[in-house]
């Protein structure tokens, strides 16, 4: 087993490998079954089609509360049991796992003005879905140098794009969002993706299509801030 396999693994389900580190104890990283301490954290994740047109393919047309959050355990655990892992997941909870803390660990993402990790490469336009845990301490690639591309961003058009100021403390109103969001005057974030993120310039091949877009922002009113 290494970290190539795992990344083939992952992408035949429609995710990606968003690399991986070795634990600390400051990471509060959870055990393995048996309380062994974890050797190897790999994160997997989405950026790009992939994720999107393997869950829409799977989707039925039965109604669930979380259908995206379902459809990644039954992908991702098949996985983990592939490789003798241990999987978790950012949307368990409360409490949640650390998952923010463990991305700028595996691979290069900072947050960004609006909150969101932003990547070097992807902008805003990735997520991660869940955590692999080995006992086994694999071999991993250094994580690439990059510089943080807001620093170098002048004008921060992210914070200006918002119809609902939900940046304008300095930190998320998640309620400003949802109400905006939900009303008429929304109907532009609620359709098209979130304003403030589509300002980015960084990774803009990325973008959701619109009906991905679309799928998580319906989530996003039914459920809040945990992902649908």
């Amino acid at each position: 087993m290494d970290i190539a396999q795992i990344a083939a693994a992952l992408r035949s389900v429609g995710l990606l490998s968003r690399g991986g580190f070795h634990p600390r104890p400051e990471d509060r990283v959870p055990p393995m079954p048996g309380g062994r301490a974890a050797g190897t954290v790999v994160l997997a994740g989405n950026a790009g089609p992939s994720m999107w047109e393997a869950f829409r393919s799977a989707l039925t047309a039965a109604t669930r509360s979380h259908p995206l959050n379902d459809w990644t355990r039954s992908v991702l655990q098949p996985v983990a049991e592939k490789f003798g892992a241990r999987v978790l997941y950012p949307f368990e909870g409360p409490p949640y796992h650390p998952f923010q803390r463990w991305a700028q660990r595996a691979e290069p993402v900072w947050p960004s003005p609006i909150g969101t990790l932003i990547h070097s490469d992807y902008g805003l336009w990735h997520a991660y879905r869940g955590a692999l845990l080995f006992a086994e301490t694999l071999l991993l690639p250094p994580v690439p140098t990059r510089r943080r591309p807001c620093d170098t961003c002048v004008d921060k058009p992210c914070l200006g794009s918002c119809p609902a100021q939900a940046f304008k403390s300095g930190a998320y109103d998640v309620a400003r969002c949802l109400h905006h969001v939900g009303r008429a005057s929304g109907e532009e974030c609620r359709h098209g993706g979130c304003l403030a993120r589509r300002a980015c310039p960084v990774g803009r091949q990325y973008q959701y299509s619109p009906k991905q877009a679309r799928f998580h922002m319906t989530a996003f009113l039914r459920n809040g801030n945990r992902e649908g």
